[in-house]
């Protein structure tokens, strides 16, 4: 569960309900966003709109560990369409391939010749955010690289925090990898206020691409997937849901790596 402010300013979110909205729209379904204060809160919205048929079908976004949504979703027969791993075979879901994602991350840097890296990740009840973290460690490990880790909470400030104590208790941190684009610029900011010159004293690598990323000082390097086209394969999936299709696992197309000026001096901007 994301902060309402965190969750505006996000590129990713915009993005990715532009691509559903481009499927569902024509067919009458627009795309209701809600941010809740608590898993309560969002429990008893789910019974409403079951009771009420309010709505079509739910998404299932930033699945936790023990998260309730999905059992609540089948018990209420709510059509939802889970996007993020496999939780429940009785519901649809869209899956991207993370693990993949940070080892081709983690890979580069340590191709580089870092010998210690931070992973600034979410936060570690999220599903995502917890396999991010373990593939990270496990990358590290096979490199013979110490990893250290600091959580954030997908904001610019979260990232400027986490990255300053890190780089102040572990000087010895040569590259950074973020969870989210706007904790990447705010690694940015904590590099610049440690007058740690990016890349050469500090690389980084932001997740999912971004404008912001790709026009900050110096270009972001970033983890990037079509989001739009990932939020289309969600849209389909919310269609069948509501059409009555039976529940499959849908995969999204891997993400590559933009390399830009903050993780190799060597890379021209792209």
């Amino acid at each position: 569960m994301r902060d309402t402010e965190i969750l505006g300013a996000e590129p990713y979110f915009h993005d990715l309900i532009a691509g559903i909205e481009e499927v569902t729209l024509p067919q009458g379904h627009p795309v209701l966003l809600r941010v809740l204060a608590s898993t309560t809160d969002e429990n008893r919205l789910y019974r409403a709109w079951a009771a009420t048929e309010a709505v079509a079908a739910v998404l299932l976004v930033d699945i936790q560990e023990n998260d309730p949504r999905p059992a609540l979703s089948v018990d209420l027969g709510l059509p939802a369409v889970v996007v993020g791993p496999p939780v429940a075979e009785d519901l649809m879901t869209v899956w991207t391939d993370d693990d993949t994602a940070m080892r081709l991350a983690a890979q580069h840097l340590i191709g580089q010749g870092h010998k210690e890296i931070l992973h600034v990740g979410g936060p570690p009840s999220i599903r995502h955010s917890a396999s991010r973290r373990s593939t990270f460690d496990a990358t590290c490990a096979e490199g013979d690289v110490v990893a250290r880790v600091a959580t954030g909470d997908y904001s610019r400030a979260s990232g400027l925090k986490a990255t300053a104590a890190a780089l102040a208790e572990h000087p010895g941190i040569t590259a950074a990898l973020y969870d989210s684009d706007l904790m990447a610029l705010g690694g940015l900011d904590a590099a610049a206020t440690a007058q740690r010159a990016v890349p050469d004293s500090l690389a980084i690598i932001a997740w999912d691409d971004s404008i912001q990323a790709q026009l900050s000082t110096p270009p972001l390097s970033a983890i990037a997937r079509d989001t739009r086209a990932v939020g289309r394969l969600i849209g389909h999936a919310v269609l069948d849901v509501i059409a009555g299709a039976p529940a499959t696992v849908r995969h999204a197309a891997d993400a590559d790596l933009r390399i830009r000026h903050s993780s190799s001096r060597d890379q021209a901007v792209t």
